[in-house]
């Protein structure tokens, strides 16, 4: 599959479209605005589809002028923030490759505690806890505990 490299793309939002089209994306380190459609939505299939990645949503059918306004609103917000969308589905792709133990030791690290108060906190020893952080850090592509925390921020999950 061959991406363009610029534009708009409109999904019919149904199952978990937008999720699979977004993690995609991701795996091929690509974002482009996501205009998510249905006929007659719901607001919560609308918020539902926002948080997974969409930019934009229309009720279909939907009249030429609407359609074209919220196709510019796309374009307008990926000038603004497309960059940051990227780092963000690139870093949520990588924190996806972490198992549960890696990502609460992750969190240990990102809240400051240390080896050995991460063990207390997870009932694991400071040893183990070293494992997981060496092996969470190779997984994240990191050198480094602080590497890693960017990209939890930049995937949002820690603020």
């Amino acid at each position: 599959m061959s991406w363009p490299r610029f534009g708009v793309i409109m999904i019919h939002d149904e199952a978990d479209h937008i999720v699979s089209l977004v993690e995609k994306m991701a795996a091929h380190g690509e974002w482009h605005p996501i205009v998510g459609f249905s006929e007659d939505p719901a607001p919560r299939q609308i918020v539902q589809a926002v948080l997974d990645g969409a930019v934009e949503y229309v009720a279909w059918p939907v009249p030429a002028g609407e359609l074209k306004d919220t196709l510019a609103r796309a374009i307008e917000k990926t000038e603004a923030v497309g960059n940051t969308k990227l780092r963000e589905v690139m870093a949520r792709s990588r924190l996806e490759r972490l198992t549960k133990r890696e990502r609460q030791v992750l969190d240990g690290v990102a809240n400051g505690l240390s080896n050995r108060l991460i063990g207390e906190k997870l009932a694991i020893s400071p040893r183990t806890v070293e494992i997981h952080r060496a092996n969470m850090l190779n997984k994240l592509g990191a050198n480094h505990s602080s590497e890693a925390i960017r990209i939890a921020i930049e995937a949002a999950l820690i603020h």
